[in-house]
C-alpha cells in the first residue's frame, strides 16, 4: 500500500517542478516562494524530527542540533572558500551548477526520506500511515517546485534540472520500497536529517532569498516567502 501512495507522491513532486518551470517569467516571485519553502521544511518538519530522533545530547547539546549547525557551516564554508567564484570585471559572485546539484541531491534524500517514513507507517498500522501519506504527498509539490527552482538558480542546464526533479520525484517511491527489504536505523536518520535541514537553511537564507529580493524588492515576493512557510505549517498540522 505504501508503495500505490509514494506513486501519488510521484505525481505531486513532478506537478511541483513542472510550476516552478512554468513560472520563470516571474523569476523574483518562485524564488521568494522557494525560499519560503525551504523554510518551513527546515524549521517546521526536518529540525524537529532531527531532534527527536538523533539521539541524546553530546556535551550538553542535543546531537540533532550539532548537526544542524554542522550542515550549516559546511555550506558555508563550501560557498566561501573558493574565493576565484567571483568574475574579473564587476567582482561579483559566479554561481557554481555543483553548487545546485548538491542542494537538489538533499531535496532527493529528504524526498526518499519520506518514502522511508511513509512505508514504517504503514508498518505500524493504526491510521499511522494515512496521516503520514497526507504529509508526504501534500508537501511533494514544495520539494518539486523547490528541487527545479534551486537547480536552476545556480546555472543548470534546464534538462538537469529536469533530471533532478524526476530523481526527486522517484525517491518516495524508492524509499518506500526499501521499507519492504529493512530498516533504517532512527539515529542515523536523524543525524542526516539535522545536518541537510543546516544545508538548507543556508541556501535559502543566504542565497535563495537575497536573490528574490535583488532584482525587484516588493512586498509580493514577501508575501510569496510567507505564503511558502505557511504552506509547510498548514501540511505538518494537518499530518500531526
Amino acid at each position: 500500500m505504501a508503495v500505490f501512495v509514494a506513486l501519488g507522491a510521484f505525481l505531486m513532486t513532478l506537478f511541483g517542478g513542472w510550476t516552478a518551470q512554468r513560472a520563470t517569467g516571474r523569476r523574483p516571485l518562485v524564488l521568494g516562494l522557494a525560499g519560503g519553502l525551504m523554510l518551513g521544511v527546515v524549521g517546521l518538519e526536518l529540525l524537529p524530527e532531527a531532534l527527536a530522533a538523533a539521539g541524546g545530547p553530546f556535551l550538553g547539546v542535543p546531537r540533532g542540533l550539532l548537526l544542524f549547525v554542522a550542515g550549516f557551516l559546511v555550506a558555508h564554508l563550501a560557498q566561501r572558500l573558493p574565493a576565484a567564484r567571483r568574475t574579473a570585471d564587476r567582482g561579483q559572485p559566479v554561481r557554481d551548477p555543483r553548487t545546485g546539484v548538491a542542494a537538489a541531491s538533499a531535496m532527493v534524500l529528504h524526498s526518499l526520506m519520506d518514502g522511508v517514513a511513509l512505508g514504517a507507517a504503514f508498518q505500524i498500522g493504526g491510521g499511522m500511515g494515512a496521516t503520514v501519506a497526507l504529509a508526504v504527498v501534500t508537501h511533494d509539490f514544495a520539494d518539486g517546485f523547490t528541487t527545479y527552482t534551486v537547480t536552476s538558480l545556480y546555472g543548470n542546464t534546464r534538462r538537469r534540472a529536469q533530471l533532478m526533479l524526476l530523481a526527486a520525484a522517484l525517491a518516495p517511491v524508492a524509499g518506500a520500497a526499501t521499507t519492504l527489504l529493512f530498516a533504517f536505523p532512527e539515529a542515523l536518520l536523524g543525524g542526516y536529517l539535522g545536518f541537510f535541514g543546516g544545508v538548507l537553511l543556508y541556501l535559502a537564507a543566504a542565497e535563495i532569498l537575497p536573490e528574490a529580493h535583488a532584482e525587484r524588492p516588493a512586498g509580493s515576493t514577501l508575501l510569496c516567502t510567507v505564503g511558502g512557510v505557511g504552506f509547510v505549517w498548514l501540511v505538518v498540522g494537518l499530518a500531526g
